[in-house]
């Protein structure tokens, strides 16, 4: 049965199946990254940051699991096959970061509060989109390849990724390196009494690695087993939000692919979960002022993504699956940049005013 379905059908079916379950877990389980810095730096909890512990931890285990059982090769996926930038990192991280605050969601982050009625949100997911496409191919491309160029990673060379250098430095086995990382991070994220008080918070960030991982899984198989040259990919909501609004546009003219497959699923599952919790209203923005900041954000979150070669879910969660090198450095500045940015909104956006 599966045979007379065209593979691309397939690779967008299996990001609608990841992306409904992150989908459910931004809206059941709470799962965001602005939220979870505004928690440590403003709230006193860090709750939330440790459900993204887990569900890194979740990833790697994961997708170290699938590197053990030959499912997936690491090192021809995107985040190990270009060499690391680590100014690159730094500097779209931090972009990422500011404008995640301005905008007062990520590109993932949108989607799921889209899915919820929030209107403001569809302007978020549209600068985005745009603003990736304009850096990534459009009339900035030139100069982003010219400050931050990309070059593959040569056969023979250690792919940029902390299990596999540290495999290469020590003669360990990668994937049980990977494994041991992977168990470490999920179980000092796990070991809090918060989770003992409400497990489901555990369970929706184990949910969201475990869609990382059916992204790598479910594309590697129809790689291995089809025709097409289609690649090994999971979730991040940065190109893919341009890749979406291209698709429904011209949908005639190009096939669906797994992006669109996923951000379609974040749509459906967090507007599923927000009738679940009753949470459904259409909501719209009053302030000029602010509709200008989330614009502003967006666009800087679109151009930091292309630059970092990821969002907090394509970098912080997909590329932190396979311990790229680029993931924690793009991690951090993301935290840095949005607690600059969130400090700035706290104190006063205009301060003169």
């Amino acid at each position: 049965m599966l045979a007379s379905v065209p593979e691309h059908i397939l690779v967008a079916a299996v990001g609608l199946f990841g992306g409904v379950l992150l989908g459910l877990a931004a809206r059941l389980g709470r799962f965001c990254t602005l939220g979870a810095i505004e928690d440590v730096l403003y709230g006193g909890s860090d709750t939330r940051l440790r459900m993204w512990g887990i569900a890194i931890g979740t990833a790697i285990i994961g997708s170290f699991g699938l590197m053990a059982a030959d499912v997936i090769d690491g090192g021809t996926t995107f985040y190990l096959s270009i060499n690391w930038l680590p100014w690159a990192s730094v500097v779209g991280g931090l972009m990422f970061g500011y404008g995640m605050a301005l905008a007062g969601n990520c590109g993932f982050g949108a989607v799921a509060r889209l899915g919820g009625g929030d209107l403001r949100s569809f302007v978020i997911v549209l600068v985005m989109g745009v603003s990736t496409y304009v850096v990534l191919s459009g009339p900035l491309a030139p100069l982003r390849d010219m400050l931050f160029p990309q070059s593959p990673v040569l056969p023979g060379d250690v792919p940029p990724g902390i299990a596999h250098a540290t495999a290469a430095w020590t003669g360990l086995s990668t994937n049980t390196i990977g494994l041991i990382i992977g168990l470490g991070i999920l179980a000092f994220s796990a070991a809090s009494r918060a989770f003992v008080d409400a497990p489901h918070s555990a369970i929706w960030a184990a949910v969201v690695g475990l869609a990382i991982v059916t992204g790598w899984a479910g594309t590697s198989w129809v790689a291995n087993t089809g025709f097409e040259a289609l690649p090994v990919v999971s979730h991040s909501f940065a190109a893919p939000l341009g890749e979406s609004i291209m698709w429904w546009m011209i949908g005639s003219a190009q096939p669906v692919s797994f992006a669109v497959g996923s951000v379609a699923g974040v749509w459906v599952g967090a507007f599923t979960g927000s009738l679940i919790k009753g949470h459904f209203r259409w909501e719209a923005c009053e302030d000029p002022r602010e509709l200008r900041r989330q614009i502003f954000g967006a666009a800087l979150m679109g151009a930091g993504a292309v630059i970092a070669l990821g969002c907090t879910v394509g970098q912080g969660i997909s590329a932190f699956s396979l311990l790229a090198f680029s993931a924690p450095v793009t991690f951090i500045a993301i935290f840095a940049g949005a607690s600059l940015g969130l400090r700035q909104l706290i104190v006063g956006f205009n301060p003169a005013e």
